[in-house]
């Protein structure tokens, strides 16, 4: 992360502009769905990496009798396995395990693609690794049916009439998006439950000690890092003066996705902005008291963009692309309206301050397939915020202007460059022919194709090329919508940061005593170029043309035939 912008403060300004993702024996197999509090179930996956096999597993270990009242589903852990087809059925047995916590907002269906890439490169080495995909305890309480049920009837809409429309799918109804009042219990779901469940875990599907030490190697994404970074240094039996339950102990390296492996939030000299929770300044007991009283949320959301809605919008908009990518986009009409889906449209589909205050042209008056949808919500000359940026492609089929909402393309000539860590290093674009021609995607791999028309910014460079655009879109609204654990994360803990932010202060981060754990194991940092890693140092892997999610999401084969630089370098140092 170096000294840029978190990825939390990129949510944090959003919120502002807009006023705003059991135990197993050494010797044995997968433990099946019989074993009372583990199952395991197979996915099944359209991915273009067929040599890698995925699977859902649920472990239960349930919350501390101190914990609020809470639905029996978050008594339980979740990961996804992504293991080599012809790799050993036991994770025991794996050459080695990575183990990945995801970024704010971040589920583990957000891993998909870097998780296979790395283990289709590793067994080409001859190595059977194993990649796991956690999914924080929080996510247990998403609803995912009407995707699924979507996903299974090849409709999108029936996944909107689940959501919207009270649709019910296999006698089911859905109970709405959970308000403050209703998850009371996230309150106590902060830094110490979050390392302590990464832990509990790894000791039941690895009891043995050594071989967690030799095999697993922890690491994440973007947030990912930091809690890594407490992970490694925590002490998990209580007894300060022991190691072998130390983090560092459980892992043999780690790995940094866009990030750094460092309990420091960067861009504020290591703190976190007051600001972005106002009691922060009043201190630990004062946002402790607002948790509780519920003045401070207890999921981080915004009135738009940011919230449990729009994360599953996301999922609705990946679905209708899989599923028919050159289809006629309804989403924008047949998703019914309200001032949140409003907003969020206005301002990720406004080309300027006028259109925004105006409220015209609206999204409903441009005609888009539903790849150009999808690549209008994350593609990086599309997505206001950075930390939700990929490179998918670029718009087609119509005339292309500069989107100059919320700000301006030229932020160096303003003297805003600083900005370009917060929104991302590649110029904004846009249709603008409402009520005109069908815009279409260019997928990532047809830039700087003989038909392509070079969409040129107002200062007449073009907005994109070859070597920025690393992710097929096609691939990216599979991961959106294909997981049984979702992609996006609609209830991230508030008191997880807050946590992060106080944790100098009594009571929070007691156990992270090790202070030599950062260092203990190699640690191989893998840059997006673009990303919110921060400065590159010397030994980091910095992948070209690569954004924040890229490092996630990107094609196991860039254009030019160059190969994946993430996975690829992953997989060597798993290997090593």
């Amino acid at each position: 992360m170096g000294r840029s912008p978190h990825p939390l403060g990129a949510f944090a300004v959003l919120a502002a502009a807009a006023a705003s993702l059991l135990a197993v024996a050494a010797a044995a197999g997968p433990v099946s769905a019989r074993e009372p509090g583990r199952s395991e179930t197979p996915v099944a996956s359209g991915s273009p990496v067929t040599d890698v096999t995925e699977s859902a597993v649920r472990v239960r270990v349930p919350l501390p009798a101190s914990a609020a009242p809470h639905p029996a589903a978050c008594d339980w852990l979740s990961y996804l396995r992504f293991r080599h087809k012809d790799g050993p059925a036991s994770s025991a047995a794996a050459d080695r395990i990575l183990i990945a916590q995801p970024g704010i907002l971040e589920g583990a269906g957000a891993f998909d693609s870097v998780a296979r890439n790395t283990v289709s490169a590793a067994a080409k080495s001859g190595r059977h690794i194993e990649f796991w995909a956690l999914d924080r305890r929080s996510n247990c309480l998403e609803d995912g049916t009407g995707i699924q049920a979507g996903l299974r009837a090849k409709d999108f809409h029936l996944a909107v009439d689940y959501y919207y429309r009270q649709k019910e799918v296999d006698g089911r109804k859905f109970a709405g998006y959970q308000t403050n009042d209703q998850v009371t219990w996230l309150q106590n779901v902060g830094l110490e439950q979050t390392v302590r469940d990464q832990y509990d875990l790894m000791v039941r599907e690895l009891p043995d000690p050594a071989a967690r030490k030799r095999k697993m190697m922890c690491g994440g994404h973007s947030l990912g890092g930091v809690l890594t970074a407490f992970f490694a240094e925590w002490d998990f039996d209580g007894d300060h003066s022991t190691t072998d339950d130390a983090g560092y102990n459980q892992c043999s390296g780690y790995f940094a996705l866009d990030t750094r492996i460092s309990t420091s939030l960067p861009g504020a000299g290591g703190g976190f902005p007051a600001d972005w929770v106002p009691l922060l300044r009043f201190g630990a007991g004062a946002v402790r008291a607002g948790l509780e009283t519920g003045v401070v949320p207890r999921a981080l959301s915004a009135p738009a963009v940011v919230n449990t809605e729009t994360m599953n919008l996301l999922a609705i908009a990946g679905l209708a692309a899989r599923l028919d990518p050159g289809g006629v986009s309804d989403l924008a009409t047949y998703v019914p309206p309200s001032s949140n889906t409003d907003t969020t449209y206005r301002i990720l589909f406004s080309k300027d301050y006028p259109t925004f205050l105006k409220g015209s042209p609206a999204v409903k008056d441009f005609r888009f397939t539903n790849a150009a949808a999808l690549g209008g919500l994350l593609d990086d000359n599309s997505q206001p915020l950075a930390f939700m940026q990929a490179s998918l492609g670029f718009w087609d089929g119509g005339k292309i202007v500069d989107k100059e909402f919320p700000a301006p393309n030229d932020l160096e000539g303003i003297g805003l460059g600083g900005l370009s860590r917060l929104l991302g290093t590649e110029k904004k674009a846009i249709p603008d022919e409402p009520n005109g021609p069908l815009y279409s995607w260019r997928n990532f791999d047809r830039v700087g194709a003989p038909d392509d028309p070079v969409h040129r910014s107002k200062d007449g460079t073009p907005f994109t090329s070859a070597g920025e655009e690393v992710t097929d879109i096609a691939e990216l609204a599979r991961s959106l919508s294909e997981h049984p654990l979702d992609f996006t994360e609609h209830y991230f803990p508030t008191k997880l940061v807050t946590d992060i932010a106080l944790a100098a202060a009594p009571g929070i981060a007691d156990d992270a005593v090790h202070g030599n754990g950062v260092t203990a194991n190699p640690t191989l940092n893998l840059e997006a170029e673009g990303g919110l890693g921060g400065d590159p140092r010397p030994g980091d892997v910095v992948a070209p043309g690569y954004q924040h999610i890229d490092v996630l999401t990107a094609s196991a084969v860039q254009n030019g035939g160059r190969p994946e630089p993430v996975s690829a370098n992953l997989a060597a140092f798993a290997a090593g």
